[in-house]
């Protein structure tokens, strides 16, 4: 088989970095992952269902990307970077902030410096909503001023900044994408940092009661991973995307109350949700106007949301079986 491209992933061994990996896989495209595994997994990287010949296109690269000849040697030989490598909490980031900072900003910097050093073509980079915080004006459309709540959230815009002046200083393209509340296989939701979705199910399967932190009307745009893959491949190829700043998510808004009750119908479960104090730094409401990455990448929504919700379940029942 041809090789359409050699991507870079960083993170690729997190919950959507693995998704990425897959689908570039999968259509033949060759694909180097760099992760220190701090908040990946190894286990994410095994692709049992695809031919061998498509799993032979992987390299994975154990390092870190606050490290800058690690970064150089990553980008060499590469065409585009899909960079999602982070940590991605924003209360881990309220606990740790030198830790995230580390990571998000001076590790994006490095990536950046060593991706235009090896002449690679395009890097796209994982934004968060979480950079608007809690600024007037919904849905929320790209030329909102942020008001961010959370280091994580100044992270994300102190990392979308340098992108920029790296494409207007450089002329190397570079695209940021604001993802929204993304849920899907591979998540973990083990961690105490962990995203709600996943723990709202493992409570669910597992028979006992989901936590929500503070009175679950807090409402998101809460976007299947499939969507996020599918943003992401646009990016690498779309001619109006370099530059730009842009949400990728479902445009649409559901409270944590209304996911619940969706959740519990699709698993059966009966279980009551136990209330407690809402967490530094969380936004009160998140929902995206996705108007601009529809019309600068031909973005659609390729996954509906109760349509992620239930391939969601079925993946969190496997793991959780008996």
């Amino acid at each position: 088989m041809t090789i359409m491209a050699h991507f870079l992933v960083t993170g690729g061994g997190g919950f959507i970095g693995s998704n990425l990996v897959q689908a570039l896989l999968d259509r033949g495209d060759k694909v180097r992952v760099l992760d220190n595994f701090s908040t990946g997994n190894r286990e994410n990287l095994n692709f049992p269902h695809l031919p061998p010949e498509l799993v032979a296109n992987l390299e994975v690269l154990e390092g870190d990307i606050a490290d800058l000849s690690t970064c150089h040697k990553a980008t060499q030989s590469v065409d585009y970077v899909l960079h999602q490598a982070a940590i991605p909490s924003v209360p881990r980031s309220v606990a740790l902030p030198i830790e995230s900072n580390l990571a998000n900003i001076d590790g994006t910097l490095n990536l950046l410096v060593a991706a235009r050093d090896a002449g690679v073509k395009r890097l796209i980079f994982a934004s968060s909503s979480a950079v608007y915080g809690n600024a007037p004006g919904f849905p929320r459309e790209e030329g909102i001023t942020p008001a961010p709540l959370s280091p994580y959230a100044v992270q994300k815009m102190t990392a979308e900044h340098y992108l920029h002046v790296f494409y207007e200083l450089y002329g190397f393209e570079t695209v940021s994408l604001r993802y929204f509340n993304v849920f899907g296989p591979r998540q973990d939701p083990n961690s105490e940092y962990a995203a709600v979705i996943p723990r709202f199910i493992k409570a669910f399967i597992t028979g006992t009661h989901p936590i929500v932190y503070g009175d679950g009307e807090q409402s998101r745009d809460f976007t299947y991973v499939d969507n996020v893959v599918y943003g992401n491949l646009l990016a690498v190829e779309a001619p109006e995307a370099p530059g730009k700043t842009m949400n990728l998510a479902c445009g649409g808004q559901l409270t944590l109350n209304q996911i619940l009750g969706i959740l519990r119908r699709i698993t059966g479960s009966h279980s009551e949700a136990v209330y407690t104090d809402p967490r530094a730094g969380d936004v009160r409401h998140s929902w995206a106007d996705i108007t601009l990455s529809e019309q600068a990448l031909n973005y659609n929504i390729q996954v509906p949301l109760e349509e992620g919700l239930a391939s969601t379940v079925e993946y969190f029942r496997a793991v959780f079986k008996p």
